[in-house]
């Protein structure tokens, strides 16, 4: 590799790793301030049920928008407009004071959301190839840095009215992406290879992605993110349980994050020595061991360190599934993508259901089974995944 290529390869991915840290960063303060806004416009619960509702049919809008229109020559299109579109609506919600209005601006930012989400992957899976050697996990564990980043700044400004907050992330966040317009622009002409994919597909294919194996790694990628939002909304109530402070819960998701993005620091150096089938399928094991481990132990500690091991078990799975889908283009990125993000806006809500007729120890005990299953048919997605 000449050194011209070399450097044109870390330009992009110092640029990826922007988007990502970036799509975080508005994710998690948008987030973190969704009471306030849902305590603006005066909306019951059930109402702010409805937004979040659109939001998640925006996204799989986005997704499916994302995965037909991306192609290498319009990743910076993609990848430009869709940051802008999602910082203008993080600003426009602030703005919102009524059901109908956020209900409207809710399934914009969930369409934006999706066409970024799918033009930052299969970017990555691109960038990844041209490398030769994972760094799929290492563009991900940004994205988690990221969301701590915008939590904290939440947290810090919580004394701040969400508009001033909403308007002034997303102002940032246009000037960025308007900055990095030129450099985006240049992913498309630096010489990356891009994913090979056949002119035709069989229809037992998608791409060079067999129909059954895309649907094993959708429900791969649905289990772990089922587990992802079990720990959003279910950590910090678990904790909360066993008689921990309303500080010391919050700490239950925070573990779980910090963990996840340690793990996907090292993921990349880890795949590339023992391959993503091995690291996946271990992880998914430590994963589930650890949290049914914490739930048994009843007790806060014991409950804190089973969702941090989860978070860490759980770390290299979603980029090394979604590496496995990059080879069959990026309509196969977008599949697993919707598959998956179904398990992670459905996944809490069965968890609250099943314990309300059971306990929620063991309606918690569901992730830590598909963190099993992940384990057990990991090996059989991911075989020859590697870039």
């Amino acid at each position: 590799m000449s050194g011209a290529v070399a450097t044109e390869l870390m330009r992009s991915r110092r640029l990826l790793t922007g988007y990502f840290a970036s799509l975080g960063i508005v994710m998690a303060v948008r987030g973190a301030r969704m009471p306030a806004v849902q305590n603006t416009a005066r909306l019951s619960t059930g109402g702010l049920a409805l937004v979040l509702l659109a939001a998640a049919l925006g996204m799989v809008a986005g997704l499916q928008t994302g995965g037909r229109l991306a192609h290498p020559a319009r990743f910076p299109v993609l990848l430009t407009g869709g940051a802008i579109a999602l910082a203008v609506c993080l600003a426009a919600l602030a703005t919102c004071r009524s059901l109908e209005s956020l209900l409207a601006m809710a399934f914009a930012f969930g369409a934006a959301h999706g066409v970024l989400d799918v033009a930052a992957n299969a970017s990555a899976v691109r960038c990844q190839n041209a490398h030769g050697r994972p760094i799929m996990a290492g563009l991900h564990a940004s994205y988690s840095l990221g969301a701590l980043a915008g939590a904290a700044v939440a947290a810090l400004t919580a004394h701040i009215p969400h508009t001033v907050l909403f308007v002034t992330v997303g102002t940032v966040a246009v000037v960025a992406a308007c900055a990095s317009i030129r450099a985006t622009r240049c992913l498309a002409a630096s010489g990356l290879e891009p994913v090979r994919t056949p002119s035709t597909s069989s229809p037992t294919t998608h791409g060079s992605v067999s129909r059954p194996r895309l649907w094993l790694l959708g429900a791969l990628a649905a289990a772990t993110l089922l587990g992802e939002g079990a720990a959003a909304d279910w950590a910090a109530v678990h904790a909360h349980s066993l008689g921990a402070t309303a500080a010391v819960s919050a700490a239950a998701f925070a573990l779980y994050s910090a963990a996840m993005a340690g793990g996907r620091l090292v993921g990349d150096r880890l795949t590339t020595r023992y391959g993503a089938p091995a690291l996946v399928r271990a992880g998914a094991a430590l994963a589930a061991l650890g949290l049914a481990a914490g739930l048994a132990g009843s007790t806060i500690a014991s409950a804190l360190a089973g969702w941090a091991v989860f978070g860490l078990g759980l770390s290299v799975t979603i980029p090394s599934l979604i590496t496995a889908a990059g080879t069959g283009g990026p309509r196969a990125v977008a599949a697993v993508s919707v598959t998956g993000y179904a398990g992670l806006l459905a996944g809490p809500a069965f968890i609250g259901a099943l314990a309300t007729v059971t306990s929620l120890p063991l309606a918690l005990l569901l992730p830590a089974l598909l963190a099993g299953a992940v384990a057990a048919l990991s090996r059989k997605a991911l075989e020859n995944a590697a870039p």
